[in-house]
């Protein structure tokens, strides 16, 4: 049996009930077909341009951001106007690497949050997110 260039791809936008436009595919082809990673909307513009995927950098934010809505994707936001977007929709945490920007998965049984107050009355906790900043030196 052979395993068409898109198929993996297409099964995950098929599977969240997203059309397989070009773009959704050339992009989701980038960022599912290499294992859990975590990328910015730049990074995944750039290697779409290498890869031959002509493709804006807004309708990156935008495949991006739709992928997030519908669970393809996890936005981490490390700071202010700088998000990541992980791969590993899994629950888990991440170490940050000030120096150079990189994320790395902490398993989520490697964290314990004590004490986590009351959600406000008519909400409910969804996820908790813990980012460890690393930072080089003693």
């Amino acid at each position: 049996m052979t395993v068409r260039p898109y198929t993996k791809a297409l099964d995950r936008l098929k599977s969240v009930g997203l059309r397989p436009t070009r773009q959704r595919l050339g992009l989701g082809k980038l960022l599912f077909e290499g294992g859990d990673r975590h990328v910015t909307a730049e990074d995944l513009h750039g290697q779409a341009s290498q890869a031959g995927v002509r493709v804006s950098l807004a309708t990156v934010y935008n495949t991006l951001n739709q992928f997030t809505e519908a669970g393809l994707l996890r936005e981490v936001v490390v700071e202010a106007g700088r998000s990541y977007f992980d791969t590993n929709t899994s629950a888990h945490h991440h170490f940050f690497y000030e120096s150079t920007g990189s994320l790395q998965d902490i398993p989520a049984e490697q964290v314990r949050v004590h004490n986590l107050p009351a959600a406000p009355a008519g909400t409910s906790v969804s996820r908790v997110d813990v980012i460890v900043r690393l930072r080089a030196g003693t």
